[in-house]
């Protein structure tokens, strides 16, 4: 390719980005951010350069992370016992100490470093921090284990007026005092209906939906709200990718107008996902449409 030819195919790049751009501008996007992109120094700046473009176009990016290789590799070397129930961590009060060492203290703080390389930009908090989630225990077996009751956006929303990206640990306040764990997923998607979002957006380890896993060339770019009801309900998907897609479900369902799962290997898979034609992961809409 020739240097002309070069600088012509980024210009037509960039063309073609301007009505995402437009549609966007001023939307609010909350990014379920996990997988290999969290354990990846490389991947975790890519990322956060990401994050940054879409904030300086126009988005205001909210990021939601768990981190729980980080919690279970922290709790192994401090010899305390790793135990999951139907997906979900056992966490006693101990244990609850270590998760908010691991996403408050270690997860949180290397994501806003990254992205404040890049200027003054992004705050950490914890959902537990003024109240943002509340929270409900799951279940005595599972301890601090809990799921979302209620948020209370008025710190994010005060965040995103004065022009920062939040950056929120998924751990939320219980009614009778401490903070709770939280599954990611479900933060991204409370937080995601409550501030009114336009989307959420998963970043995983698989490209996205395939008709047929065993198949790369069946990548489903576009999924309908009641396609990926039946598909759930059918059991097509993988067992991996059910929560994935339920969530995506459940968000819609709460009022967010699109829902995306993206591989968070693929280098710049947000902005090729959210400002290009051909995007890179699953989208899923009401009614399929872009």
């Amino acid at each position: 390719m020739s240097p002309t030819e070069d600088l012509l195919l980024k210009a037509r790049t960039l063309t073609e980005a301007l009505p995402y751009i437009k549609r966007t501008w001023g939307k609010t996007v909350v990014i379920k951010y996990g997988g290999a992109a969290m354990t990846d120094p490389e991947l975790r700046d890519m990322v956060a350069s990401d994050v940054v473009l879409m904030k300086l176009v126009g988005i205001n990016p909210v990021i939601v992370h768990g981190g729980g290789p980080d919690i279970t590799g922290y709790m192994e070397r401090l010899g305390m016992p790793v135990r999951f129930v139907d997906g979900l961590r056992v966490t006693d009060d101990a244990a609850m100490e270590v998760v908010k060492m691991v996403l408050v203290g270690k997860v949180n703080k290397e994501l806003v470093a990254a992205i404040n390389a890049h200027g003054r930009l992004a705050v950490g908090i914890a959902g537990d921090d003024a109240n943002l989630i509340s929270a409900a225990q799951v279940s005595p077996e599972l301890g601090r284990v809990g799921s979302v009751s209620s948020v209370d956006t008025t710190v994010v929303d005060n965040l995103i007026d004065d022009g920062f990206v939040p950056v929120i640990a998924s751990v939320g306040a219980g009614e009778g005092g401490g903070s709770y764990n939280i599954n990611a997923d479900a933060v991204a998607v409370a937080m995601a209906s409550a501030l009114g979002g336009e989307k959420v957006i998963f970043l995983t380890d698989v490209d996205g939906i395939y008709r047929d896993f065993a198949d790369p060339t069946s990548l489903i770019s576009a999924l309908s709200l009641p396609e990926a009801r039946s598909m759930v309900a059918s059991g097509d998907l993988g067992a991996g990718m059910i929560p994935k897609v339920r969530a995506c479900i459940e968000a819609l369902e709460a009022g967010v107008e699109r829902a995306h799962i993206l591989n968070g290997t693929v280098p710049h898979a947000l902005l090729l996902e959210v400002y290009t034609d051909a995007g890179v992961g699953t989208m899923i809409t009401r009614d399929g449409g872009a």
